[in-house]
């Protein structure tokens, strides 16, 4: 009997790579707001994970920030599907999770990657509007044969588009 008739490893396709978008930037925190609120996920609280590193001595205290009322890493913060399960000890998401990193340089050019939002039908301009509120820009309107859109950008000027 060979593996693959016995169901073993051979025959199973490999799991899924786990994944994060990660965002460069001057400002995470100011970034996570926005994009919690723009897709309605959740900030990830690390501040039990945070509040042991400093207990061991593992992270300096200028390494965090008080960010909602809780210490913050300085340089990262992440936002997460609420719906997705996560560590509940480090308060890190295990599915689909924004990442945003402290970065000295500023922003240069155009997005090589970006977001699509798909409010659903007949909703994209009250999204469009929603979304300025946040303090998203509207860059241009695009319509074409394949289809309508609004680019916009977030508050550090990366695109993103509401289909």
């Amino acid at each position: 009997m060979t593996q693959t008739e016995t169901g073993t490893s051979a025959d199973r396709a490999p799991a899924p790579v786990h994944w994060k978008l990660v965002i460069d930037c001057a400002d995470p925190h100011a970034q996570a707001d926005f994009w919690a609120g723009a897709l309605h996920y959740e900030v990830e609280d690390n501040s039990a994970l945070i509040e042991r590193l400093l207990e061991l001595g593992a992270l300096p205290g200028e390494a965090t920030v008080e960010y909602h009322g809780r210490p913050a890493f300085r340089d990262l913060v992440a936002v997460r599907h609420p719906d997705d399960p996560y560590d509940h000890e480090r308060g890190t998401g295990l599915g689909r999770r924004l990442l945003f990193q402290r970065v000295p340089e500023p922003k240069s050019g155009k997005n090589r990657l970006h977001l699509d939002l798909h409010p659903g039908e007949g909703r994209r301009e009250a999204e469009v509007e929603r979304l300025k509120a946040l303090g998203a820009s509207e860059l241009r309107q695009v319509k074409e044969p394949a289809g309508e859109w609004v680019v916009m950008a977030d508050p550090e000027g990366n695109e993103f588009c509401v289909a």
